[in-house]
């Protein structure tokens, strides 16, 4: 298969049937009752006056709502849409496929209900108010597609404050998805976590929860290089002291070579390439990786995209 077909099979095609699709279902998910329903009588026990048994018994004990009710089985995917995909700052109604497509992956893999909540605020306090005053109708949240570094601030006074789970799928998902793939790879190629040479392509959530982890489980922070759109993460770095903290405190403690430069520059040797990086064509080229040391490890997990122009695409797809 060409490069082209490849790219037309897994960006394009997908693309285009979505776009059928979606309008033809008006989305993917919907509610549908999970208890019986035979005759009108039975919504007596469904709603009222039956509902008022179970409304008393909460009341009495509000722990018992995960029994008498779907609380424990139902969580929010909740975004303000400032990170979407590899689309960035869409706005909430852009966003929503997004989120309808994670509430499908929940039902659907896990047989959990999940309800789409997109926001219209980009303020932190804002949206976490607003998790904190809908808490009582979920048992979980999950943070999805939230621009860094604020989502770490909401991540970590959401689990502070609430009484329920809370994850933010970019950063702790990706990372224990992440870390895992590779403790497995490391093992099957000979390697030790504390010994490997780690590089991360990309510096946003993911990334540095990443980066996080990997120091968690064992890896050499001075054996971790990260690269932003402006090169090494190292501790001239001095742009990122006042506006990322989360970033600076990876200054202070990865690349302990102090290497500068880019990509390029920071594939050398390298055992591992862990890329969360923006998605496009080149990223990473296949020059640099012939540096990276013999069997290397590589994760290419940006979000694809056409690499050929509009011309030679109308050409492929009329064959």
């Amino acid at each position: 298969m060409s490069d082209l077909d490849d790219n037309l099979k897994k960006t394009i095609i997908p693309g285009k049937l979505a776009m059928k699709y979606h309008p033809l279902y008006k989305g993917k998910i919907e509610i549908v009752p999970k208890c019986p329903i035979t005759k009108l009588e039975d919504f007596s026990i469904w709603y009222t006056p039956g509902v008022a048994e179970p409304c008393k018994q909460i009341s009495n004990n509000v722990n018992s709502v995960f029994d008498y009710t779907n609380r424990g089985n139902t969580i929010a995917v909740v975004s303000d849409c400032t990170r979407v995909l590899g689309l960035g700052d869409i706005g909430p109604e852009a966003g929503l496929p997004v989120m309808e497509g994670k509430s499908l992956l929940f039902k659907f893999l896990g047989g959990v209900d999940a309800v789409p909540l997109v926001l219209r605020t980009k303020v932190p306090d804002e949206l976490i108010s607003t998790v904190k005053i809908l808490e009582p109708s979920f048992g979980g949240i999950n943070l999805e597609d939230i621009e860094k570094p604020k989502c770490f601030y909401i991540l970590e006074k959401l689990k502070k404050e609430l009484n329920i789970p809370v994850w933010h799928d970019d950063a702790q998902g990706t990372a224990t998805v992440q870390v895992t793939a590779l403790l497995n790879a490391l093992k099957y190629t000979g390697r030790n976590i504390k010994q490997a040479k780690i590089t991360l392509l990309g510096a946003g959530a993911s990334s540095i929860s990443i980066a996080q982890l990997l120091i968690t489980t064992g890896a050499n922070p001075k054996n971790i290089i990260l690269v932003d759109s402006k090169g090494i993460l190292n501790q001239d770095r001095l742009d990122l002291k006042d506006i990322d903290p989360y970033k600076w405190d990876l200054c202070l403690i990865t690349n302990g070579e102090n290497r500068i430069g880019d990509i390029s520059d920071a594939l050398v040797d390298s055992d591992v390439c862990l890329a969360t990086s923006k998605s496009g064509p080149d990223i990473i080229k296949k020059e640099w990786i012939r540096k990276m040391s013999e069997n290397g490890i590589v994760f290419a997990c940006a979000n694809p995209i056409l690499k050929y122009g509009h011309g030679t695409l109308k050409k492929q797809e009329q064959k």
